[in-house]
């Protein structure tokens, strides 16, 4: 199968809910994927085939997974691919020494944690998450990346909310494998 095969049998698996979490958002749901082995195996799959095709001479060292959908697919993913997973955790929750980011959610900010030991200098990068809308919790995931001293390669995305612009403040290439939506519901 190609990935754009994989990604039209995935989209079609997704669940719709019109105006959550509010007013104007169609909510394309994702975790239905999850209910099937079958499925599941096919998004990873997908991905696979993606990082060999944009990284054929490139070793990845490490998925770098965003609390807390990246969590879902991302370790199965790095096996898959044989590299090592870490995750981006909110503030607080890991332990040892760690680094810290702020950034802006849609009313208020929150902190992004990695744990200073997880990724070592020049390792290279991709970080994974189910969707792309502002690029805020991804782009703090590269700052972080970034005090570490590794490379980012891509970020990796199942689904984008292209109306709101989130790659344009991410400091990587971006690949989102199921076409994204384009505008809010009511424009």
């Amino acid at each position: 199968m190609s990935i754009n095969e994989y990604a039209k049998e995935l989209k079609a698996a997704l669940a719709q809910y019109p105006n959550f979490p509010k007013e104007g958002v169609l909510f394309e749901d994702f975790l239905p994927i999850f209910r099937s082995p079958q499925l599941f195996q096919k998004l990873i799959d997908a991905f696979k085939m993606h990082l060999a095709e944009a990284f054929p001479e490139t070793k990845i060292d490490y998925l770098v997974g965003l609390e807390s959908r990246g969590f879902l697919f991302g370790p199965s993913l790095a096996l898959a691919i044989g590299a090592g997973f870490v995750p981006v955790r909110k503030a607080g929750k890991l332990p040892g020494q760690v680094v810290k980011t702020t950034y802006v959610k849609e009313y208020e900010e929150d902190v992004f944690e990695m744990q200073v030991d997880s990724i070592p200098v020049g390792a290279t990068v991709v970080v994974v998450d189910d969707i792309l809308a502002t690029g805020g919790s991804a782009g703090a995931a590269g700052d972080l990346i970034k005090q570490l001293g590794a490379t980012i390669l891509e970020f990796i995305f199942v689904m984008e909310l292209d109306f709101l612009k989130g790659r344009e403040k991410l400091q990587a290439p971006v690949f989102t494998l199921l076409q994204g939506q384009e505008e809010a519901l009511g424009n």
